[in-house]
């Protein structure tokens, strides 16, 4: 077992960020999706303006399509990889992406809660990664609002970081004499 030191807070410089599954054919069936794909989005710009790497997986990508634009322009291809493993860290050639990264920080955001965000994040912990789960951008579907819920709390009980898109974007920030906080703060108004 890997023990992991806990972060009492996000570091920029230590952090990057994995968008999980956010794709065609499963999206628009997720509770608040529009939400979610907006605070990601925000997420994504942010993590661009500080120089913060982004990743992003597809889960079977031929059955339940690409990840959805405007997500899907903004990676770079190498930045995209394609799953079969519900959980990406069961992919060794996926963890050794996230360790090129060279953070320990990986923030997370996607669908589903509690099966591919879950186990993707169970597994980078697992890594000895520090997980940053951020609970206002990852969904389920409607009918899976209880799964969506234990998976959160599981997630915390494991050992993993519960955070807000708000909370992301402000600590990445650092303060607001950042050059860039004026662009920042219109993402945060924009959700």
């Amino acid at each position: 077992m890997i023990v992991v030191e806990h972060a009492m807070r996000l570091s920029r410089d230590d952090s990057a960020l994995l968008v999980s599954d956010i794709q065609q054919r499963l999206a628009p069936h997720i509770a608040g999706h529009e939400s979610l794909i907006r605070r990601t989005s925000a997420l994504m710009q942010a993590a661009a303006m500080f120089g913060i790497p982004r990743l992003a997986t597809e889960h079977c990508p031929g059955q339940i399509g690409p990840i959805i634009e405007p997500l899907r322009s903004q990676f770079a291809t190498d930045e995209i990889f394609e799953k079969t493993a519900f959980g990406a860290a069961d992919h060794p050639a996926f963890v050794d992406r996230v360790r090129r990264t060279q953070r320990r920080h990986i923030v997370v955001t996607g669908m589903e809660a509690h099966v591919c965000v879950l186990q993707t994040a169970l597994g980078l912990h697992r890594e000895g990664f520090q997980v940053f789960v951020v609970a206002d951008a990852v969904g389920a579907r409607e009918a899976r609002q209880l799964d969506r819920e234990i998976a959160l709390r599981r997630l915390e009980q494991a050992g993993c970081v519960l955070v807000t898109t708000d909370t992301v974007l402000f600590e990445w920030a650092q303060q607001g004499t950042d050059a860039r906080f004026r662009a920042l703060l219109a993402l945060v108004k924009s959700l």
